[in-house]
């Protein structure tokens, strides 16, 4: 009899609260197994290791959200619409997947080292290119200011999107595309009061 699909993702969603909570290294197979109600050994049944737990957390979050992030960037947008989607979308994805995007944000510079973890050196390539490529577009569309400096603005939006992880709970008071329409107006018009 092989283990069920349902049980299996509780697995993973448990073993990423933990990964979240405690840190990669921290984390033994006993805390996980013991988190999710069951003996450490019986963990075993469903995966062969803590890495492969990690990596499959990993991995699902980014194609998932790199499948959102492609449909964006093939859609045709403007600068500004671009960045505006990709936000919004990096917001949902917090809101899917919360402990993923915090274990990302605290362990991938880490882990991109580790065998079996290139993609996420790779997907950080990525990232960059999607978000640069973006700013760098508004620039020449004169939709963005000439003396923005696009890599701080990507830094800066980048970190700021992602921190939210931190504090972000699916079901709170703002919905995910609430909390990105917020976040866009502070960047994109700032906070100053307009004379």
């Amino acid at each position: 009899m092989s283990p069920s699909p349902e049980r299996r993702g509780e697995i993973l969603a448990t073993a990423a609260e933990v990964f979240a909570a405690q840190g990669y290294n921290a984390t033994t197979v006993r805390k996980i197994a013991d988190a999710a109600g069951m003996l450490a050994g019986s963990l075993y049944y469903h995966f062969d290791s803590k890495e492969s737990m990690l990596d499959e957390i990993l991995s699902t979050f980014l194609d998932e959200l790199w499948a959102r992030y492609d449909t964006v960037l093939a859609a045709g947008l403007g600068p500004r619409e671009t960045i505006v989607a990709l936000v919004t979308e990096s917001f949902r994805e917090i809101d899917r997947h919360r402990a993923a995007v915090a274990i990302y944000q605290k362990e991938s510079k880490h882990l991109q080292t580790q065998q079996g973890f290139g993609y996420l050196a790779d997907s950080q390539v990525k990232f960059e290119k999607a978000w640069l490529g973006s700013l760098e577009r508004g620039v020449a569309a004169k939709v963005f200011r000439a003396d923005l400096d696009i890599r701080l603005t990507y830094r800066f939006v980048r970190d700021t999107v992602w921190v939210a992880a931190s504090w972000y709970r699916p079901g709170g008071q703002h919905s995910p595309e609430e909390i990105a329409r917020q976040y866009l107006s502070m960047v994109l018009e700032g906070i100053a009061l307009r004379e």
